[in-house]
């Protein structure tokens, strides 16, 4: 039996019903904290392990799952709950798989600071530092667990979620000749909005629209890049304040001609790769992780300090869309996951 232990993020629904279409999910018992925002159906191997159970009780739940089960896979490590279970157990660690979501990994650079950050790093150190098992496609991100932590885990490269995949969208075509620049994933300062924003300045008087989703995040923040935004480009400002149908989202995609992500680290990398498959010019930071596996990956993506808002030339255009559909597949991820379920 793999135990999985999440919380109950936009991911796991989809990965769940990934898992019941292409494996056998009596294998798999997900225990997922819930979220409000994010809903995961009632199923007789799904644990919903809600705050009202009770601090002991969920623990005990967790412990008992995670000693009986073959593997634990562990998407994302943010639960210092989780992180003292492994403290507690360390025989558990080499039959853990960290899949790595980035925020996980980066809280190394962006945790706060203080007696009790300071513990509970310590504690990740060790959890982190003995863990069997990295899954990540990301191979810079693997290198760094290894660099800031001294994790001596196998290295596993997987898609692990279908959001990452190439997906053949038919969507509108462009409409019109104003350029739409699509400005970060989410309401979370390591957008760095205002960053993007002073080097787009210089286009303010052209025919653009800045398009910021803002749906889900920090709402004190949202509120002064919407303020922030609208005091800079005015009416060409356009924040996206409410989650949208996922169908409405692709059309919206779909007449992006730039988009911008100034993350300092591994981030909106679903995004990035559904906007790629869409023949999109993208602009990142030329010293994060994701900016390496597209290069290595012959995926052409800009750099950030660098930003214009020419459009993409087609032949790249072509080829990042040839690429991206060649490499983020379904199969290449049901194959990564067989290879970690059955070892």
């Amino acid at each position: 039996m793999i135990a999985h232990i999440a919380v109950g993020d936009k991911f796991i629904e989809p990965f769940i019903l990934f898992i019941e279409n292409h494996f056998d999910s009596k294998d798999h018992l997900f225990l997922i904290s819930p979220m409000a925002l994010y809903k995961v159906k009632p199923r007789s191997n799904v644990v919903m392990l809600d705050e009202r159970m009770g601090r002991l009780r969920k623990m005990a739940e967790w412990s008992k799952a995670m000693n009986k089960a073959d593997k634990i896979i562990l998407h994302g490590l943010f639960d210092i709950r989780v992180i003292n279970l492994l403290c507690l157990q360390p025989w558990l660690l080499k039959k853990c798989y960290w899949v790595m979501w980035g925020g996980d990994l980066y809280h190394y650079k962006l945790r706060g600071r203080g007696i009790r950050s300071d513990i509970q790093e310590a504690k990740r150190a060790f959890v982190i530092k003995r863990m069997g098992h990295l899954v990540t496609y990301i191979k810079g991100d693997y290198e760094l667990a290894q660099k800031w932590y001294g994790a001596r885990g196998e290295y596993h490269t997987c898609l692990m979620y279908p959001s990452n995949l190439y997906k053949d969208y038919v969507v509108p075509p462009k409409q019109g000749d104003t350029v739409n620049i699509l400005v970060g994933n989410s309401a979370d300062p390591t957008n760095n909005h205002a960053e993007i924003f002073e080097k787009l300045m210089p286009n303010k008087d052209q025919n653009i629209r800045i398009i910021c989703p803002l749906s889900y995040g920090i709402a004190e923040y949202s509120d002064r890049i919407v303020k922030l935004g609208a005091e800079l480009f005015g009416d060409k400002f356009s924040p996206l304040l409410d989650f949208m149908p996922f169908e409405n989202y692709m059309e919206l995609l779909g007449q992006i001609d730039v988009a911008v992500f100034a993350h300092k680290r591994q981030q909106a990398m679903g995004n990035t790769i559904t906007l790629l498959g869409l023949g999109k010019k993208i602009y990142m930071r030329s010293d994060v992780t994701s900016w390496t596996i597209f290069n290595e990956q012959g995926i052409k993506v800009f750099d950030v300090d660098k930003l214009d808002l020419k459009p993409i030339e087609e032949d790249l255009r072509k080829k990042n869309q040839a690429r991206i559909k060649s490499i983020f597949t379904e199969v290449a991820l049901v194959g990564q996951l067989h290879s970690i379920f059955k070892r």
